[in-house]
């Protein structure tokens, strides 16, 4: 997937995202055996430039809300219809994935260091 998010410099940064499944809780109910009811993904963003950042999420799925007649046995799933799942639940809040993403990215471009008291210039030891 990809998407167009603005830096902070203003122009547009083109993401291309990997997703990642890292790990799923499994429930069970009368007849819904194993049902997938929590996963945890990660989303790595790289830009045209190589340069990556990762945002690590986790996504609930309701079991009361399975239909029992279209439902598919944990044996019988995919990687890709799980990944699915977890994109079309993220497409609500995909802009913030983007900026954190972005952010990340920012920080590889141009690093921000930190200066304590004890470095500042008027406190530097004589």
């Amino acid at each position: 997937m990809k998407s167009m998010e603005p830096n902070k410099k203003g122009y547009e940064m083109s993401l291309i995202h990997t997703w990642e499944l890292t790990s799923m809780k499994l429930q069970s109910d009368g007849e819904i055996v194993n049902a997938v009811v929590q996963t945890y993904w990660k989303c790595t963003g790289t830009d045209e430039d190589g340069n990556s950042g990762t945002f690590s999420g986790a996504t609930p799925f309701d079991l009361n809300t399975i239909d029992p007649d279209s439902f598919t046995p944990y044996e019988d799933l995919t990687e890709a219809q799980v990944l699915g799942w977890i994109e079309a639940a993220a497409a609500s809040y995909m802009d913030h994935i983007d900026e954190q993403i972005a952010k990340q990215i920012q920080q590889q471009i141009a690093p921000m260091s930190e200066v304590s008291d004890t470095a500042f210039p008027w406190n530097a030891a004589s």
